[in-house]
């Protein structure tokens, strides 16, 4: 109740008034057996009177009018407390995963998320529902069928001496049977989520391989796997009903059996009636009982699983001695003696001791072969990972005396694999800076060597792009990230691979906007080809996790072998003979 109460207090009326609405009802349907009893009792002794009927009859209307207002208030009044709870417990999951850092996310699948902010929320949503609707209302019809029972015949009590203890005994049985199999099932829901969020995201590089059957088959075992955990715990679902009306009719025919010689001995025809009908309201209550705490056992798992996100212990958050003040302002940045891993555990560093000064307005080059540990190096900066060992400093401080959102105010990132988000052109790259001007993004764009592209489309900057900007190329793609990372204006501009899918002339225009427009930005750029850096003011060459050699183009190709060796392996014959 600790962890679910924050969610309850804000609809404490509903979840209170819900309950009391169903309490209504189950009085009603207590009482109303009696009345019935009363006019059968009267009409088979022979003293049933016209006047006597006809209150009776009114009596029952009234009570079924309350029973019905009873019964939509609660439903009401459930349905009001369910979504409501539901849907500030997916809001606060939602924002728990905002504030994940890039290690804390690498924990979960991105399937695994979606099932727990979707179907596992609304498990719990239909949990509460049932909760609100049965909680009260099924104890209340056993508690009140069974006094108003006894009343009508102490010895007959004795069918529920039997009958309840077997099937709360066969309850509880089915019980722990289905929870782990609801918890199984859960699990295979996020199996198949991430199967198919793969598939439809990766269509075209499907398509272009002709890996069609490949992902049906996955998509297949994936399914398979599902069907087969949601089988096996509606096995366990299959059982109740049969349990409970065996029960049910069994001492239903009990109750008849030895009835009817006590009608015989003087016991009115109605009151055996009425004792039948509670019988069938106890064991029904039963029976909600037994659906009530199925479906707490599916709402277990997953409220389990939706604690596991929340209970996450964020890794990267703003420091106790964090300034909230302080913001980024020249751009210097220094790695001292720093040291990073991946896996905490793990004994060998990715990142070994780096050492590294680069100064404002700097434009700085980071070449290496593929995971080396260029891209882990320029995350450091706005603590999209935490430094093991060391210490990374931006205008001589420590990047945690920054708050996350000053830093990372400060520092403008393309990152390896560009993203766009559904919209429109202008609206993705208004994410740099919301208030932009439309100058001010048509600027950004040439600078990036994109306006010339979005114009020529029908609607301009007015272009709806696809999830994922599916709709443009990798080249137009990149070409937009830069621009909304431009229009940003950052201190620091991290720029890691973002111009591999754009020609050379393209990509010479870029250096040549960067250089004229973003003169007092520290750039940092990741990259694969020399043509990229080879103008850089300072260029860094990393192996294996490791800085080898830091120059400019002329010191590296007289003093770094790594750094010549991916010199000669890009430049033909002639470029070679022009260098020589």
């Amino acid at each position: 109740m600790k962890r679910w109460y924050p969610y309850i207090k804000p609809y404490l009326p509903y979840f209170i008034l819900g309950p009391i609405c169903m309490i209504i009802e189950v009085v009603g349907e207590i009482f109303m057996p009696s009345l019935l009893a009363t006019v059968i009792n009267d009409a088979s002794a022979g003293t049933l009177t016209v006047g006597t009927s006809l209150g009776v009859m009114g009596l029952m209307i009234g009570l079924a009018l309350v029973m019905m207002w009873g019964g939509i208030g609660g439903a009401w009044f459930g349905s009001k407390a369910s979504v409501n709870f539901a849907a500030d417990l997916r809001r606060d999951v939602y924002a728990k995963i905002q504030d994940y850092s890039f290690n804390n996310i690498d924990k979960f699948s991105t399937g695994s998320l979606v099932t727990r902010l979707t179907n596992d929320v609304t498990q719990l949503q239909n949990f509460v529902m049932m909760l609100l609707r049965m909680a009260l209302r099924a104890p209340g019809m056993l508690i009140g069928g069974l006094i108003m029972a006894i009343i009508k015949k102490p010895s007959l009590s004795l069918v529920f001496a039997v009958s309840i203890p077997l099937l709360l005994i066969c309850i509880l049985g089915i019980i722990s049977v289905g929870f782990p199999r609801f918890a199984k099932m859960q699990t295979r829901i996020d199996a198949l989520n991430s199967t198919v969020r793969e598939n439809v995201t990766n269509v075209r590089v499907v398509k272009s391989f002709v890996r069609q059957d490949l992902e049906t088959e996955k998509f297949s075992t994936a399914n398979g796997n599902l069907k087969e955990a949601g089988m096996s715990a509606m096995r366990v679902m299959i059982f109740i009903m049969p349990v409970m009306n065996l029960f049910m009719y069994g001492a239903t025919i009990a109750t008849i059996w030895f009835g009817h010689k006590l009608v015989f001995e003087g016991m009115p025809v109605g009151d055996l009636s009425a004792f039948i009908t509670y019988v069938t309201m106890i064991l029904s209550s039963l029976m909600m009982v037994t659906l009530l705490f199925m479906t707490s056992s599916r709402a277990m798992a997953s409220g389990k699983r939706i604690c596991e996100v929340l209970d996450e212990k964020i890794d990267i958050e703003n420091s106790l001695n964090a300034d909230p003040e302080l913001t980024v302002q020249n751009g210097s940045v220094e790695f001292k003696n720093v040291c990073f891993r991946y896996f905490k555990n793990n004994e060998n560093e990715v990142r070994d001791h780096i050492d590294l000064k680069i100064e404002a307005g700097q434009t700085v080059g980071i070449i290496g072969s593929t995971g080396c540990g260029k891209t882990t190096l320029v995350s450091l900066i706005p603590r999209l990972y935490d430094a093991d060992g060391g210490e990374v400093l931006i205008d001589g401080k420590n990047v945690k005396e920054y708050t996350l959102h000053n830093l990372r105010e400060g520092v403008g990132m393309v990152l390896q694999k560009n993203v766009l988000f559904a919209g429109t052109i202008s609206e993705n790259l208004r994410w740099g800076n919301e208030n932009a001007t439309d100058e001010e993004v048509i600027h950004a764009s040439n600078a990036a060597a994109a306006d010339k592209f979005i114009t020529s489309f029908k609607d301009g900057y007015d272009t709806a792009l696809d999830k994922g900007g599916s709709n443009v190329s990798g080249g137009q793609k990149q070409r937009l990230c830069i621009a909304r990372a431009l229009l940003k204006k950052p201190k620091i501009l991290i720029l890691d691979d973002s111009t591999s899918a754009v020609d050379t002339a393209t990509e010479r225009q870029i250096r040549e906007a960067l250089t004229n427009d973003l003169k007092d930005t520290t750039k940092l750029i990741i990259a694969q080809r020399i043509s990229s850096v080879k103008d850089a003011d300072m260029i860094v060459v990393m192996d294996d996790g490791k800085i080898t050699g830091i120059g400019n183009h002329e010191q590296l190709l007289q003093s770094n072998e790594e750094y010549k060796e991916i010199y000669y392996s890009q430049m033909d014959k002639e470029e070679k003979k022009e260098e020589a």
